[in-house]
């Protein structure tokens, strides 16, 4: 469709499509098929937390594994993710990006998390494909440095 092609016609438009995909009210069912649309077909999600012995594993997951990871919470609270702040390296069709995020269960809340989303992309000549993200919140033993909080 139209709407799905504007999502992956440029770095940013992905980049917008994945945040506002995520986001919504308690309840709200998300539009999995439009998430499923900007990944490559072998794109993977990791989510990196921290034990209680200090290790910090990643949890590797396929579109479809995240989904269902995140349906019950996002049926359960609203989550809306919105980023501070970006850093992009890029490489003719490959591009890097550092996201900042902080997630509220409202628009106008205070933020409940905050974090770093690693993005990989690539152009394959038609389209922006997401490879991979990769994400860790900021904890009591890990804040983020000013770097990444600074205004766009």
């Amino acid at each position: 469709s139209a709407a799905q092609l504007a999502d992956v016609g440029s770095a940013d438009a992905i980049h917008a499509a994945l945040y506002g995909v995520i986001s919504g009210p308690a309840g709200k069912q998300r539009d999995w098929t439009r998430l499923r649309y900007l990944f490559a077909p072998q794109g993977k999600m990791v989510a990196v937390g921290t034990l209680p012995n200090g290790a910090t594993p990643a949890t590797i997951m396929t579109v479809d594994d995240y989904i269902a990871r995140v349906t019950k919470p996002f049926a359960e609270a609203g989550f809306y993710e919105t980023e501070l702040n970006r850093t992009t390296e890029s490489f003719g069709p490959i591009m890097h990006v550092f996201s900042t995020y902080e997630a509220r269960h409202a628009p106008g809340d205070k933020p409940f998390m905050r974090g770093i989303n690693s993005i990989q992309l690539h152009h394959d000549g038609a389209r922006w494909w997401i490879s991979s993200v990769l994400w860790r919140g900021e904890d009591d033993k890990l804040a983020l440095p000013a770097r990444y909080l600074e205004s766009r």
